[in-house]
Order: structure tokens, then sequence, then C-alpha cells
């Protein structure tokens, strides 16, 4: 038999496609208003890194139930340069500005299955972690976090402020209603640019 080797290079283009969220971030949004709606949280600020089209995702929390949103604005065409890193920072720097008590992401990417912007934020910030949150539940100054490990689960309780990544299993996030979706459209958005 003869084997013939060959390279194929494939290329996708973004063009025309619409922008959506990462599954683990809307948990995230979700475990967020549920604290707001529990007056655990005061308010809700998304934030996404990314060309203009990540905006779309900005207003579908906005829609969720965030209060407001900012765009960190990377150049079209530059957003592979985005590592888990360069983005911990970016969050890291807007935290400085806004001095939230309580950071929630969602538990890894899924465009590259990226696992590690929780963990460096918090070590950036010098904050408590709690990763692969399935449960948290508020309780004086801390959370205390149910988390899925290979094992099985894992409770753990974190002083505020905290970094968390949510999980699947934390919650089923809620479909934003039409009115919502209509004065998302609304809303300004800021942008920031990447320094």
């Amino acid at each position: 038999k003869q084997w013939y080797q060959r390279r194929v290079a494939i290329t996708a283009g973004t063009e025309g496609v619409k922008h959506s969220m990462n599954p683990f971030d809307e948990n995230a949004i979700e475990e967020a208003v549920r604290m707001k709606l529990k007056k655990i949280v005061k308010e809700i600020v998304v934030v996404s890194c990314g060309p203009a089209q990540s905006q779309e995702t900005i207003r579908t929390a906005l829609a969720m139930g965030a209060d407001r949103g900012i765009h960190v604005e990377v150049p079209k065409g530059t957003e592979a340069d985005l590592q888990p890193l360069a983005v911990a920072k970016i969050f890291a720097q807007l935290v400085e500005k806004e001095k939230p008590d309580l950071v929630i992401l969602g538990k890894q990417a899924i465009d590259d299955d990226s696992n590690v912007t929780t963990q460096l934020l918090a070590g950036l910030l010098d904050w408590p972690q709690g990763t692969m949150a399935s449960v948290v539940e508020h309780s004086e100054g801390a959370l205390k976090i149910t988390r899925e490990i290979d094992g099985g689960l894992e409770d753990i309780s974190v002083k505020l402020p905290a970094v968390i990544s949510a999980d699947l299993r934390l919650n089923e996030p809620r479909y934003a209603t039409l009115p919502n979706i209509m004065k998302a459209k609304k809303k300004k958005v800021p942008t920031a640019t990447l320094r």
C-alpha cells in the first residue's frame, strides 16, 4: 500500500456569525442575578473582551439581569492573542477600578477549553478562589462553596472579596424576556481599550 500525506489548511471566517455567550458564563451571570435578588450583591457589572461583536454578549447579560456592562475592545483579527493571562490582567485592572467584593467567571472557555483565568485573576489580586462551584451559599462576609473535583465533591469556605468560577451544575440560567432584551438594546455599553 502507498500512503500519501497532505497538509490541509482550513480557515473559518466569523463574518456574519452571531456571537453567543459561553454557557459557563451564563451560569455565572445567573448566580449573580440570584444573589442580587437575595440582596447579597448590589450591582452586577459584566465584562467582555473582544471585537465590536462582543457587545452582543454583553447585551444578553444585561437582558438576563446585569445592571451594566463594560466592553474591552480587542482589535478585530487579534482575538487569538487574548490568552487567559492577558484576560486576567485586564480583569484585574477593572477590579482595581470598580472595587467589587466578588468576581464570578465561567469555569472555562469553550473555544479552547482553557480553565485558568479564574485562578490567574485570584493570584493577581491575592484574593481567595473557589473554582468549579456547583453550590454557592453566602454567610456573613464569606461564601460556602461546594466544588466538583475528580473524587466527587469538596466543601470550602472563602472570605470576601473572592473570585469564583461557575460550573454548569450551579444553576439553570434564565432566558431573557423580550422586554428585557429591548431595554438591553437601549443601554449604553462603554468601551475600554487595551493597555
